[in-house]
């Protein structure tokens, strides 16, 4: 998501931290480091790493709010890529112990990336429209796992250089151009669901894989986002696919960048694809 966007939404957010080459760097939407200078940087073999938003960080970040008379809703990256939802979890306790008449409502958003991001687009929808925000939790924490995540990659070097591909696999892979087909599981885990070889056929299948997943099928009239890792001409395929498929949309297909935390371990060439659906059970 664009920093501006939060801005326009009225979402304060809480940045993760990146490490590249020994340099650490704040996720915040491209402010300290442009995606276009880190993924540049990524290809050209630099080592990143990541760490999530800590106790101190949250306690920070949620009190302004509670001094000020407000109730927080947070919504929290996946607990099943990161501990941040866990330390969001011990700055409430901490903050309900100074502040006990206030409501800090913490959901785990089981997704990532842009998925994550829809999930919260549509809590801010529900917010805007009047509802409470018991009422907005409670939505929240129901329909999470209807959020799908689709992601391919073209690009292996990032999953050979994390231990997550061996390299002979990596090697031959690559020589038979071969893209993973990744989705997020019910308890917010990525995972590894087909290997399909050429981009042309991971473009294909990754919009069949909505045709076969969105809430009311190619009458879908929802939003859909897509993020890319230096990629975007691959995005622009698929949403144009999609806007073709789905005459229903919400809107037009909202294009974003993968951010530096998930794009330290995906690396370029990855386009995932998030859309309202049936219910991850797996």
């Amino acid at each position: 998501m664009e920093k501006n966007y939060f801005e326009r939404r009225n979402i304060p957010y809480v940045c993760f931290h990146v490490n590249l080459d020994g340099k650490d760097y704040m996720d915040d939407l491209g402010k300290s480091i442009s995606f276009e200078e880190f993924y540049k940087k990524i290809q050209e073999g630099a080592l990143a790493g990541t760490s999530q938003v800590n106790v101190e960080e949250y306690i920070e970040f949620f009190e302004p709010f509670l001094k000020n008379g407000q109730d927080i809703l947070h919504i929290s990256l996946s607990s099943g890529i990161s501990g941040t939802f866990n330390s969001a979890n011990i700055a409430r306790e901490e903050l309900l112990e100074i502040y006990p008449d206030r409501q800090i409502l913490l959901v785990d958003s089981l997704g990532a990336s842009s998925g994550y991001g829809l999930l919260v687009d549509m809590a801010a929808d529900l917010r805007d429209r009047g509802d409470s925000i018991r009422d907005v939790y409670e939505w929240t924490v129901s329909n999470r796992l209807k959020i799908h995540h689709w992601f391919f990659s073209t690009d292996l070097t990032s999953y050979i250089r994390g231990g997550r591909i061996s390299k002979t696999s990596g090697f031959i892979g690559t020589m038979l151009g071969i893209c993973p087909l990744l989705n997020m599981d019910s308890e917010g885990h990525l995972i590894p669901r087909a290997k399909i070889r050429t981009k042309k056929r991971a473009i294909k299948e990754i919009v069949k894989k909505m045709e076969e997943h969105a809430k009311d099928g190619t009458d879908y009239s929802g939003k859909c986002f897509i993020s890319n890792s230096a990629c975007f001409e691959d995005a622009r395929q698929v949403a144009d696919l999609i806007e073709a498929a789905f005459p229903k949309l919400n809107g037009p297909v909202v294009i974003n960048s993968v951010g530096t935390v998930i794009g330290a371990h995906t690396g370029a060439g990855t386009v995932a694809l998030f859309f309202e659906g049936d219910e991850r059970t797996d």
